[in-house]
């Protein structure tokens, strides 16, 4: 009897093992996958703070939370189980809608250029809302920062998807959750702090003396700055991994010329220096994607803002109930 608890405690210390190696191996591939995807979550992180400005100070974690509950629900409950679908039912059709996904972000990407380029561009692309009440307003940011939210979040998704497609069912339903729940957690915690900063500053500056009134002081005059510089990133961000994703997806696809020449030119400008080479390879490359993103996006622009947005316009006209019916 003995003898048999003690087998019996040596398999479940082996089934343990196993576990715990397959968790660790989760762990690794949902990191692996996330780095992939930190482009997306800092352009996210950069774009959610414009949600809650000009509302009262009182209602910013809470609009925040209100947002970070539907992304997680964007990630849990509709792309982790429409991605595994789509790995098991259609596996050919992610590298394409990882493509358009790459074409979208390139597309956000070269909005931000022209905004940059030309100021106020953007207010006239997308128009202003009417005139509401505070709790109408709020709906409405909330509402439409969770559809920008989607879409991003079905983007890095799909990434994660992509870096772990060989991988079994379940570490892939594990992996995609992990990356949901992380990348939730990163951003929105983010988005958190960056919102309530300057209230903490100006707490400081009010409350406190020497050293700390004049931190206070700094995290109040520097927190414009770093937004534009979180901004200006979250751009840059878009369209390097913009860009690389269609080039990567077209040596998918069996277009290998593209992605080779911007490799052989990291090369190249990378044996020309004589310090840090595989740092100037990345830099080049993601300088050429990111090129290659502005272009895209330019390319784009005119279908989305010409064709594609009026036509979904005229079916949202189409579809919406007449006045008293």
């Amino acid at each position: 009897m003995t003898s048999g608890w003690i087998a019996l405690l040596d398999d479940l210390a082996s089934l343990t093992k196993v576990a715990a190696s397959s968790l660790d191996d989760a762990a690794g591939q949902a990191a692996r996958a996330g780095g992939k995807a930190a482009g997306i979550v800092i352009d996210d992180a950069a774009v959610t703070p414009r949600y809650v400005v000009g509302l009262a100070a009182e209602r910013e974690l809470p609009i925040i939370a209100k947002i970070a509950v539907g992304s997680l629900k964007n990630k849990l409950l509709v792309l982790l189980p429409g991605a595994l679908g789509l790995g098991f039912a259609a596996p050919w059709a992610i590298t394409p809608l990882l493509m358009a996904g790459g074409a979208f972000l390139c597309l956000e990407g070269y909005h931000k250029v022209v905004e940059l380029v030309r100021p106020g561009q953007s207010d006239s692309r997308a128009g202003s809302p009417v005139a509401q009440t505070a709790e109408e307003l709020e709906r409405e940011r909330v509402a439409s920062a969770i559809r920008t939210d989607f879409i991003l979040s079905a983007e890095i998704m799909a990434i994660a998807l992509a870096s772990v497609a060989t991988s079994p069912v379940w570490m892939q339903a594990l992996v995609l959750a992990v990356v949901g729940v992380g990348m939730s957690i990163a951003v929105y915690g983010a988005v958190a702090i960056i919102v309530k900063a300057d209230d903490a500053g100006v707490a400081l500056a009010r409350t406190s003396h020497g050293p700390l009134r004049a931190l206070g002081r700094g995290i109040v005059l520097g927190m414009p700055v770093f937004l534009r510089v979180l901004s200006f990133v979250g751009m840059v961000a878009m369209l390097w991994v913009g860009g690389g994703i269609l080039l990567h997806g077209l040596h998918e696809l069996g277009v290998h010329g593209p992605e080779a020449a911007v490799k052989q030119a990291a090369t190249a400008v990378a044996g020309a220096v004589p310090v840090m080479k595989s740092g100037v390879a990345w830099i080049v490359s993601a300088g050429i994607a990111g090129i290659l993103g502005v272009g895209v996006g330019a390319v784009v622009a005119p279908f989305t803002d010409h064709v594609l947005a009026p036509a979904v316009g005229y079916v949202k006209k189409r579809l919406r109930p007449a006045p008293g019916g």
